[in-house]
């Protein structure tokens, strides 16, 4: 039977079981996930939390990661300034980035979410607003979402995914895991 784990990546933890190369000792899946066989099903970067999928079946772990399923992924993004409909409209319609335009996005702007508190928590500065944007790509570049946003002028302060296709974090305290039917 396939294996797959919902897990919640809390900041700061790599999306990988070791940590190879450096001379500090960083968190890794394996501080929090004690399941034989099971892998990442794609990445989440150091400093992004929320929603990383595991699972012990290749074929599934591809159709979830690789980007020509377009398997939709929902992110919480906290951003500086408030997004007018223009910068909204243009992360709606794809941006332009260093490695070319991206595919259109679902974008709106959203009510603070009920999130746990972030672990550092991200800085705040007075004489700068900020708020918060659903984001929902079907690509998965590195560090797609920060740069989309910088790209349209507002900063990624804080960013969760949410949801993976039909799987998202409802339920799954950060640190936390749960394991869920495949199909």
């Amino acid at each position: 039977m396939t294996r797959l784990i919902l897990f919640n990546k809390p900041h700061g933890v790599l999306s990988q079981f070791t940590d190879r190369g450096t001379p500090t000792t960083r968190q890794t899946l394996s501080d929090f996930v004690d399941v034989p066989d099971v892998y990442p099903a794609g990445r989440l970067d150091r400093d992004s939390e929320g929603l990383l999928l595991l699972t012990d079946d290749g074929k599934l772990q591809a159709r979830i990661a690789d980007p020509k399923f377009k398997l939709p992924k929902t992110y919480l993004v906290q951003v500086e300034g408030k997004p007018d409909e223009a910068a909204l409209a243009a992360l709606r319609e794809g941006v332009r980035l260093k490695d070319g335009m991206t595919r259109p996005a679902g974008a709106e702007r959203i009510a603070d979410p009920e999130l746990w508190p972030r672990d550092p928590p991200i800085r705040v500065r007075k004489s700068i607003p900020d708020s918060w944007i659903r984001l929902t790509l079907r690509e998965g570049r590195n560090r797609q979402v920060r740069r989309m946003t910088a790209a349209v002028g507002h900063p990624t302060l804080r960013l969760v995914r949410w949801s993976i296709g039909d799987w998202s974090l409802d339920g799954v305290e950060p640190g936390r895991w749960t394991e869920r039917s495949a199909g």
